[in-house]
């Protein structure tokens, strides 16, 4: 069977305990999230992948080592391709030694699962799927790391996971982004001032305003306008320098994300950031494959963007966007997932790409793939900058 040049699989991202995106997961649609012979060709048959989500590494969930004929492993990069591989498949004849094989050849191998005393390959790092109910297992201090905790779906999840000695966590976590000491009333109500200048196209001097009200977020502008991607060897010193050298559209852009790193300047990132990110540049990308002009392009990337505002705020999103002055299209996709927009922002919100959401998002197999690995390229530069 020949393999889909446009492989649908679920793209998720795994991060350490310092908040870091290390990995990304590819987990297969089908139940169990394990991906066949044919969807690791299509998904590694170019080398769009790896080269767009550099530096991280991919970590690929598999049912047995038998699905690595010689022609995918051709195209797996042993230094950029970690193999989850089920621990049933250590009852398998000659798995065990086909384990210790690829090891050998410069593989890095996570035993998904409890393997027991069956462990006969002598794997020692591992992979569970710690979502709930499911128990964080013992100890893992007798084994070498990291370890990775899969489906961690609450903070109270990963920090039993973490106890436990899991060092890589993927799953729905940073939605339930704990709040922090500074986040009163009123920094709530400046930020939300700040949303509505955007929203209506406020001029440079009063965004200087209300930046120079915000002590974090003029650290972190201030550091993005001296940040590789915009220096030219001038170190900038103001708000007015910084806006002239990001450029008026980049600049609402980024100060959009620069809301989710709220933080302390050297407290860990925020993991809604990178999210909102990815969301924004994935319905940006999709509108611009429609042949959307660049103002319908920002108002989708601002609608991927904005859709973790409840989440960052603790707010229903309606009473965050009730003062924001968004378009009709763009409030009904954030507050009730309306209309194209709504069903692309649901696509991007769940990232699990299957055949019926999209149709319904007007989306098709290659659209979606090229939308993901230019929202993950930008989201991984995001981070680096921010």
């Amino acid at each position: 069977m020949a393999p889909s040049p446009s492989p649908l699989v679920e793209v998720r991202p795994i991060a350490n305990a310092q908040n870091e995106w290390v990995a990304l997961l590819l987990l297969g649609l089908a139940d169990g999230g394990t991906l066949d012979g044919p969807t690791l060709q299509a998904v590694f048959g170019t080398p769009d992948l790896l080269t767009a989500v550099a530096p991280l590494d991919c970590v690929v969930l598999i049912d047995s080592p038998s699905v690595l004929t010689q022609a995918i492993l051709a195209l797996l990069a042993p230094g950029r391709v970690l193999l989850a591989v089920r621990a049933a498949a250590l009852a398998e004849q000659g798995a065990s030694q086909r384990l210790a094989e690829l090891q050998a050849s410069g593989y890095r191998i996570l035993l998904d699962g409890d393997p027991g005393a069956g462990n006969a390959a002598g794997l020692r790092t591992v992979s569970r799927d710690c979502g709930a109910g499911a128990p964080a297992t013992a100890s893992l201090s007798g084994l070498f790391g990291p370890h990775l905790a899969r489906n961690v779906d609450s903070l109270a999840r990963f920090q039993a996971c973490e106890n436990a000695g899991f060092g890589w966590f993927q799953g729905d976590y940073p939605l339930e982004q704990a709040r922090t000491g500074s986040e009163d009333g009123s920094t709530r109500k400046h930020l939300l001032t700040l949303l509505a200048l955007l929203a209506r196209d406020a001029d440079s001097r009063e965004l200087e305003i209300q930046l120079k009200q915000d002590p974090a977020l003029s650290y972190h502008l201030l550091k993005l306008a001296n940040s590789a991607a915009f220096s030219c060897g001038t170190e900038i010193t103001s708000f007015g320098q910084a806006i002239s050298r990001i450029g008026r559209r980049q600049l609402q852009r980024w100060l959009q994300l620069l809301l989710y790193a709220h933080t302390a300047p050297d407290g860990p990132p925020n993991l809604l950031l990178p999210l909102a990110a990815l969301r924004g540049a994935a319905l940006e990308a999709l509108c611009k494959q429609d042949g959307g002009d660049g103002e319908a392009q920002d108002l989708a990337f601002m609608a991927g963007v904005f859709s973790l505002l409840d989440r960052l705020f603790h707010l229903p999103m309606a009473a965050v966007v009730a003062d924001l002055c968004l378009p009709a299209h763009v409030e009904g996709a954030l507050v009730r997932q309306e209309g194209q927009l709504g069903r692309r922002l649901q696509l991007a919100a769940s990232g699990r790409p299957d055949a019926a959401l999209l149709s319904a998002a007007g989306i098709d197999a290659a659209g979606w793939w090229q939308a993901q690995l230019h929202a993950y390229h930008w989201a991984i530069q995001v981070v680096r900058n921010v």
